[in-house]
C-alpha cells in the first residue's frame, strides 16, 4: 500500500526518508513541493496529489509534512489516518514532534517505521503494543546504540548478468529457487514477461554476448544480511588540538566466503591537520586536500581482525568539531550473492547440442556507510 514515506520541513527540506518496497526517488516530492509553493500556506496543501506514477498523501503536523508515496490506487482517509498515528507516536515517544527532535532521535524513529509498517500494510499502530517491542529513548540506550549500532536502512541492489555464445535459435528458461524476495525488478526486451508474472521462471531467446538480463532490488530490512561489521570510536577533545581513532572491522554474514578489496574511507572535518595512526593490516593514507583518510586492508582475516588507531591532530585554537566522521566501506566477495537469489537450473530449448553452463556469484559494497 504505502511504498515510501518522506518528511519535510517548513522551508521544503526533506530530511527522513523510509521506504518499504523499491527505492522511490526524492525527486517524486517535486510535485508536492511545486503545490506546496503555489498555495501559499502550508494548510492549504492538497492533501491528496496524483502524479504520472504516483500517488502524493500527506498531513501538515507541528510545521512538519508527513508525505507518504504509494504506487497504486488507496483510500486516502486510511492513509492520512496512519500518518496522524505516526506523528501521535513521535509525540508520545518523544514528547515533540519536530524536526530537531526526530533527528536527535533517528535510530529509534526508523525502528518504530519499521514495525508500524509491515510491506507498506499497517501492522503495529498503538504505543502502548509499539512500547513493548521498542523501548523509549533514555540516555542509557542512546548509549547502546551508538556502541552496538543499528541499521537504520539497507537495500540491496542486483543484477543478472549474461553472456552468451551459442549457434542457432536456442530457447533458454532460467528458474531461481527462491525468486519471491525480489522486491522490484527489470527485465531485457528479450525476456517473456508474461512468463515470469505467471511462474517466476525467465524465458528468453537470448542476444549474442554480454548483456544484462535482469536487475532486481531488495529492501526489506531483514531480509539484507550486512557482510561485515564495524567496531569504531572516534573522538576529539573539548579543549586541545588532539582526537583519537580507533577501529577494528570483522566479518559477519559471509557464509564462509572471504572479503575482499577492503578499504575504508574517513573524510575528516576541515579542521584536521594530520593523523598519525598505526594499521594491523594494510596500509593507509592521508590527503591533505581532501581531508580524507584512506585505508587498504585488502583480503579479511577472521583470525586477526584489521586494526587502524592513532591521534588526530586539530588547528590550533578550532573548534570541536559538531560531528564525528562517517565512515564509508568498500568491499567485494567472490562466489557469494549476499541477497540470497540463487539460480535453479537453465534449461534450453529447440537446438539439439549440449551447451556449457557456468554461474558466477559476486557481492559489491555500493554505498556502505557507517555513523560515528
Amino acid at each position: 500500500m504505502i511504498n515510501s514515506l518522506f518528511l519535510i520541513s517548513h522551508s521544503g527540506d526533506i530530511f527522513l526518508e523510509k521506504h518499504w518496497k523499491s527505492v522511490i526517488s526524492r525527486s517524486v516530492c517535486d510535485y508536492f513541493l511545486e503545490a506546496k509553493e503555489k498555495s501559499g500556506d502550508p494548510e492549504n496543501v492538497a492533501p491528496v496529489l496524483q502524479t504520472p506514477h504516483h500517488y502524493l498523501i500527506s498531513i501538515y503536523r507541528g510545521k512538519l509534512f508527513f508525505l507518504s508515496v504509494t504506487q497504486t490506487e488507496v483510500p486516502p482517509l486510511f492513509v492520512i489516518e496512519f500518518l496522524h498515528r505516526v506523528a501521535d507516536t513521535f509525540q508520545d515517544y518523544f514528547g515533540d514532534c519536530s524536526e530537531v527532535v526526530i533527528k536527535e532521535n533517528t535510530v529509534t524513529v526508523y525502528e518504530l517505521l519499521e514495525e508500524m509498517l509491515d510491506n507498506g500494510f499497517p501492522l503495529a499502530t498503538e504505543s502502548n503494543v509499539l512500547k513493548e517491542m521498542i523501548r523509549p529513548p533514555t540516555i542509557l540506550r542512546s548509549v547502546v546504540n551508538t556502541l552496538t549500532g543499528t541499521t537504520v536502512f539497507a537495500e540491496i541492489q542486483g543484477v543478472v548478468e549474461a553472456c552468451v555464445k551459442l549457434t542457432g535459435m536456442p530457447d533458454l528458461t532460467l528458474s531461481f529457487m527462491n525468486p519471491r524476495l525480489l522486491d522490484d525488478v527489470s527485465f531485457h526486451p528479450c525476456v517473456r514477461f508474461k512468463r515470469w508474472e505467471s511462474e517466476r521462471v525467465l524465458s528468453f531467446i537470448p542476444p549474442d554476448g554480454n548483456f544484462r538480463l535482469m536487475s532486481y532490488h531488495v529492501s526489506s530490512q531483514n531480509l539484507v544480511a550486512i557482510p561485515v561489521y564495524v567496531k569504531q570510536n572516534i573522538s576529539f577533545l573539548e579543549t586541545g588540538s588532539c582526537g583519537r581513532l580507533d577501529i577494528t572491522i570483522g566479518p559477519k554474514q559471509t557464509m564462509g566466503k572471504t572479503v575482499e578489496n577492503l578499504t575504508v574511507t574517513i573524510p575528516m572535518p576541515k579542521s584536521v591537520l594530520s593523523v598519525n595512526l598505526t594499521a594491523t593490516q594494510g596500509t593507509y593514507t592521508f590527503d591533505l586536500t581532501t581531508k580524507a583518510v584512506l585505508w587498504d586492508v585488502g583480503k579479511l582475516n577472521p583470525q586477526k581482525l584489521p586494526n587502524l588507531r592513532g591521534s588526530i591532530s586539530i588547528q590550533t585554537g578550532a573548534p570541536k568539531p559538531e560531528e564525528n566522521p562517517s565512515i564509508n566501506i568498500d568491499l567485494k566477495i567472490q562466489q557469494l550473492a549476499i541477497s540470497g537469489l540463487k539460480v535453479s537450473r537453465l534449461d534450453m530449448y529447440g537446438e539439439k547440442y549440449k551447451p556449457f553452463k557456468g554461474v558466477k556469484y559476486v557481492t559489491k559494497a555500493g554505498k556502505f556507510q557507517v555513523r560515528t
